[in-house]
């Protein structure tokens, strides 16, 4: 795995495109360990996640996962799956937007990836496969059962999380669960596109709206409208708030820092 930073762009690569970029141990504990730290620096303001090759994730590695769970006994296991979940618990408190750049399949856990990212940008190559029940497993893993169900609705989740079936780009994108398709070569593009102008835009409200969506996502309307009604108080307090209204008031472009 690697990581850049383009500008306030953080891009985060998954560099074993001969496996696919399937996970190993040390891969899941950079991810998780990485968005973690992530929160804390102020020079990355939003972040692109992608893979090298033909594939975005292919999940875990066969052999150097896999095969070494059977070996595990059951403290040992959920110790690893602790740590995977803690990978998308990151992931989503991250207040800072993340674009999935999927230049190919994502299976397994890097479908999860994906499905934890705040956009998903999609070649029209693209698949992606919530495979688990294929391999045994419950289709709820890494928070899929739960997130999954929120962005294409509980009757499409169970199909997807039953079956394990992979779905191409356009149905992806006609069920909700891709934000956009292009070509190929555009995939990286479009995502850094969108992650440079949300880089540029006022990052603490952002920051605030992706904490309220995963809130409100178990709260009834009440309990949402008084959280929106303090946050948009507390943003009301902001540097970026006044900022913009200058901006429209003096008719040029808002200058955002984020406070």
């Amino acid at each position: 795995m690697k990581f850049e930073k383009h500008g306030a762009v953080g891009v985060i690569t998954f560099d074993r495109p001969d496996t696919l970029n399937s996970l190993t141990f040390e891969v899941y504990q950079q991810l998780r360990d990485l968005f973690f730290k992530l929160e804390t620096d102020a020079s990355v303001k939003s972040v692109v996640i992608t893979g090298e090759g033909r594939g975005f994730c292919s999940g875990g590695d066969v052999n150097s996962i896999i095969g070494e769970l059977f070996s595990r006994d059951m403290p040992g296991l959920v110790e690893f799956t602790r740590m995977t979940c803690d990978l998308i618990k990151n992931m989503r408190a991250l207040r800072k937007p993340i674009v999935a750049a999927l230049n190919g399949t994502a299976a397994g856990a890097g479908s999860v990836i994906a499905l934890a990212s705040d956009l998903r940008v999609a070649s029209e190559k693209a698949k992606i496969a919530f495979l688990f029940v294929k391999v045994g497993l419950a289709g709820a893993d890494m928070g899929a059962a739960y997130l999954l169900p929120k962005i294409v609705g509980l009757s499409r989740a169970t199909e997807l999380l039953y079956f394990g079936d992979a779905v191409d780009a356009v149905t992806a994108e006609k069920y909700g669960l891709f934000n956009k398709v292009v070509a190929p070569e555009k995939v990286l593009e479009e995502a850094m596109a969108w992650a440079k102008r949300l880089a540029e835009g006022p990052t603490f409200a952002l920051g605030m709206t992706k904490e309220l969506l995963n809130a409100e996502l178990n709260s009834d309307l009440y309990g949402a409208l008084d959280n929106e009604a303090r946050a948009q108080a507390v943003c009301m307090q902001t540097k970026d708030f006044r900022e913009a209204y200058e901006a429209f008031t003096q008719k040029r472009p808002a200058r955002f820092t984020g406070r």
